[in-house]
Parts: structure tokens; sequence; C-alpha cells
């Protein structure tokens, strides 16, 4: 899915730097994107990918800590702390951590 979504953004973005179209086009593009992104449907269907990423992120996580144990650097031990005791509240795509 990642890939997916940053190939479509690689091909919008290929497509308004290399259009003639100019600024008008530019400012279509732009509405309508704006568009989709503040609709209802839109925003539940990214909430729930990103749930559902986080969910298997934990997942991950929680396999891999099990299968590595004590033999992962300190480095990476003390960042997996920091990173679970982070508080709910948004993430820097403006979903909420939960």
């Amino acid at each position: 899915m990642r890939y997916r979504l940053t190939f479509v953004v690689g091909v919008a973005l290929g497509y308004v730097l290399g259009t003639r179209a100019g600024r008008e086009r530019y400012e279509q593009l732009r509405k309508s994107a704006r568009q989709i992104s503040q609709n209802p449907a839109v925003r539940n269907v990214t909430e729930s990918a990103a749930q559902q990423g986080r969910a298997a992120a934990g997942k991950a996580l929680h396999t891999v800590s099990e299968r590595v144990g004590d033999r992962m650097p300190e480095s990476v031990s003390q960042r997996v702390r920091t990173l679970r005791g982070r508080t709910g509240g948004e993430d820097d795509w403006g979903t909420s951590a939960t």
C-alpha cells in the first residue's frame, strides 16, 4: 500500500511539474486534491488504514522483541522504550495515535 501511494504521489507531482498548462491547471489540481482530502469518507479510510498500520507495527515489534530479546543493541532498546512511552494525541500526519 505504501508503495502504491508513493507511486501515485510521484505521478501527480510529475504531472504538476511537467505540465505546460500553467498556474490555472495547478490551482485546479490543488483544489481537487483539497476537496478529496477533506471528504469524510476519505478521512475515515485514511484513519482506519493508519490504525491498522499501528496495530501491524505493534505486532511486528512484539514478534521481533520475542525473537531478538537481549541481543538488541542498547541504543535500539532505548529508542523502542521511548516510542512505547509516547502518549496519545496526534502524530506527524495529524491522525490520532491511539
